[in-house]
């Protein structure tokens, strides 16, 4: 392993968490961002689990052919397909988030009343001490 492969290593961990870190913020457009990061250290995962490099893999070699100098053509194809799905994906979200901005006036993600009303149940269930158990509703069947 090369101090290359360990640079690189290191840098899509850090664009993976600063990725993850952002998505996890209440601002549209810190999720955004995170999903950009996320889609960068993705295409260069792709890049990195390509191998080493070598010569292209289109030439008009000749009759000695080797091919294990050329370089493996899927994972560049793979990531360059990747970077059109996450322009997509960004111009997308943008527009999702602009039309949020337009109608609310702020970018904020906004607590839904569902999960606001399951979370008052459960730390109503976590502040009485006394376990409920499930009532026989069936009644008698003799």
């Amino acid at each position: 392993m090369t101090s290359l492969d360990v640079t690189m290593a290191l840098v899509v961990g850090g664009l993976f968490a600063a990725g993850v870190h952002l998505l996890l913020q209440r601002s549209l457009m810190r999720i955004v961002l995170g999903i950009i990061l996320l889609g960068h250290g993705a295409n260069l995962l792709l890049l990195e689990a390509g191998g080493p490099l070598g010569e292209p893999p289109i030439t008009g070699g000749g009759p000695e052919v080797d091919a294990e100098a050329y370089s493996d053509p899927l994972p560049q194809a793979m990531a360059l397909t990747a970077i059109v799905i996450t322009f997509g994906v960004t111009t997308f979200l943008l527009a999702l988030s602009h039309r949020s901005w337009r109608l609310t006036g702020h970018d904020e993600v906004q607590n839904d009343p569902e999960d606001r009303r399951i979370g008052d149940v459960a730390e109503r269930a976590d502040d009485d001490p006394t376990p409920h158990l499930p009532s026989d509703d069936r009644g008698d069947a003799g």
